[in-house]
């Protein structure tokens, strides 16, 4: 069977039934309820194109994060915003982290980019170190960094990512910094510093944090308002549904949902990191939803064979089929993974 480059790939079944997708990084909590009920309430909604300009979602996505709405861009998933960011600036140089989120490199090769890569040191358990402030100073035209990073779910030192921002804005690099993951974790987010550099895009998206895959929401914010205008005239028009922008603006009404889904993915992960390395497998320590492991015997097909879909990492840069990444779950889901694993290691 032919892996999906990304996960979350349900439909590329090769004959076993699929009983749960550990490949996704989603929140276990499913679709908030008042998103549901938004979507129930407003089908008739659907009939009418949807707004262009997403003009209510981004005035509530401005007032959340106290920013004009002029500062907001709404695309179909973060990975159209990626595609549009790079159509329209055409970067000749591209510096990347390795690992991270393919679509980044992709993009950047779509439109003829030269991309460089920053190998992050697995002996080191992935970090993001000072070493990164070298390869800024020998130039780029787009820093992308992923915090926390997809797949290891490493955070990037708050210190450390206020240094790399003044740096690339010292020597002319747009930095787009992804912050898709970052309400999984207690980390804070640059989106205060905007307005001081005017070179630092941020991407987020609801995709994740709302378990809205299906629904494709991403949003990018920037104080160059002129460079946003420029990346939007990039996008389809009405590239976001009718359906997405209703999800959106109920989804920014729940009011214990973050708070809700950090107390098990923290009870989650740290239950899984301990049983997983107590059955011998590297576990890169994560503040995210989700877990690098690494098994010196075959794990993907075998946990496939059982129903169980992973994500298997090697066509990630600078990690090999030994790596497979796996979304944090509930725990009765999360037992149904350990029992499997445990069958496949030991017998």
């Amino acid at each position: 069977m032919q892996r999906f480059e990304h996960g979350g790939d349900v439909y590329g079944a090769d004959g076993t039934a699929l009983r749960l997708d550990f490949s996704v990084n989603t929140n276990p909590l499913g679709l908030p309820p008042a998103v549901d009920r938004a979507l129930r309430t407003h089908l008739s909604e659907l009939a009418h194109y949807p707004d262009p300009a997403c003009r209510a979602l981004r005035a509530a996505l401005a007032q959340r994060h106290g920013l004009s709405s002029t500062s907001v861009l709404c695309g179909n998933g973060a990975s159209e915003l990626i595609l549009a960011l790079c159509a329209c600036v055409r970067p000749k140089r591209v510096l990347l982290t390795a690992p991270t989120f393919s679509e980044y490199e992709r993009a950047a090769l779509r439109y003829g980019s030269t991309v460089r890569l920053h190998a992050l040191d697995a002996a080191a358990d992935f970090v993001l170190d000072r070493r990164i402030l070298l390869e800024i100073e020998a130039g780029a035209d787009i820093l992308f960094l992923c915090t926390p990073n997809n797949p290891t779910g490493r955070l990037a030192d708050r210190d450390l990512l206020e240094e790399i921002v003044a740096a690339c804005q010292r020597r002319g690099i747009l930095l787009l910094l992804d912050e898709c993951f970052l309400d999984f974790t207690m980390g804070e987010s640059l989106l205060p510093l905007l307005h001081r550099y005017p070179g630092l895009l941020i991407l987020r998206a609801f995709t994740k944090i709302y378990a809205m895959a299906g629904l494709r929401l991403g949003t990018l914010y920037s104080a160059d308002q002129e460079l946003l205008q420029q990346i939007a005239s990039y996008c389809p028009t009405w590239s976001v549904s009718t359906a997405a922008q209703i999800a959106g603006l109920a989804a920014l009404q729940e009011k214990d949902w973050l708070s809700d889904t950090r107390r098990l993915i923290i009870a989650e992960r740290t239950y899984m990191t301990r049983a997983l390395r107590e059955l011998g497998l590297y576990v890169c320590p994560s503040d995210a939803n989700f877990l690098l492991l690494r098994s010196e015997q075959p794990l993907w097909q075998p946990l496939r064979e059982k129903g169980l879909l992973t994500r298997c990492c090697d066509n990630y840069s600078g990690l090999d089929e030994r790596y497979l990444r796996i979304g944090v779950k509930t725990h009765a889901e999360n037992e149904i993974l350990l029992h499997a694993i445990r069958e496949v290691l030991h017998g």
